[in-house]
């Protein structure tokens, strides 16, 4: 019989890959796992992911530096790496990166009291290898169902961008201009140019977002969050 300071680790079952549960018995059963422990929740079903290759890793930091440099330049957007969020009731993912607007300034996510972000950022990156059918599959069908407002996939080999943009209640496919470059809709000014993405041309994958953030468009945003009037 459990003693009441007995560790939680000892009395929660462990998590197990394929396991059906709900998000605060997964958030739970996670907190007293070993500290090394990876897992997602997914349309309500435990995804213990493999570890992380070099590529995989290159194209997420790549990703969190262009990121970082829009964050830089619009006070109030918050991003964050590779950190849980809470999507009662049946999701608690971990994306690669995400970009949120604090809910004290309209956005749509907030930090609980155990610092853990719940609700659905307003952008979210998945950098997929071997999880592409995974990313564009059931977790793309979480993230649209909670919310998520723009939803983007760097597939590598092959090398492709995959952005989605809610209308209404669903994702629809957000398709690059004539000049190849991405253009979010939600942030404003956040501009992708996928070639140079996948070149490793970071000067040029700079250059691009230093267009947009150079926008009206990004300015009025960036005067919204700052509570200037327009």
């Amino acid at each position: 019989m459990s003693t009441i300071d007995e560790p939680r680790a000892m009395t929660l079952p462990p998590l197990v890959a394929g396991q059906r549960l709900d998000q605060p018995t997964f958030h739970d059963r996670y907190e007293a796992m070993p500290p090394e422990t990876r897992a997602e929740l997914v349309g309500g079903i435990v995804y213990m992911p493999s570890p992380m290759s070099t590529n995989h890793g290159d194209e997420s930091h790549r990703v969190s530096g262009w990121l970082f440099h829009y964050e830089l330049h619009t006070p109030g957007v918050l991003g964050s790496n590779a950190s849980t969020v809470k999507l009662p009731p049946y999701s608690e993912p971990q994306p690669d990166c995400h970009l949120r607007i604090p809910a004290e300034l309209g956005g749509q996510s907030w930090v609980d009291a155990a610092g853990y972000l719940t609700g659905a950022p307003e952008l979210v990156i998945e950098v997929a290898r071997s999880s592409k059918a995974f990313d564009l599959g059931v977790k793309k069908a979480d993230y649209e169902r909670a919310g998520v407002r723009e939803y983007v996939v760097v597939a590598i080999k092959p090398d492709r961008v995959h952005w989605f943009i809610r209308r209404e209640d669903r994702f629809e496919p957000l398709l690059p201009g004539p000049d190849g470059i991405f253009r979010s809709e939600v942030f404003p000014g956040l501009w992708l140019d996928p070639q140079a993405f996948y070149a490793g041309n970071l000067k040029r994958l700079i250059e691009v977002l230093e267009l947009g953030l150079a926008t009206a468009e990004h300015e009025a945003f960036r005067a919204r969050l700052a509570g200037e009037p327009s």
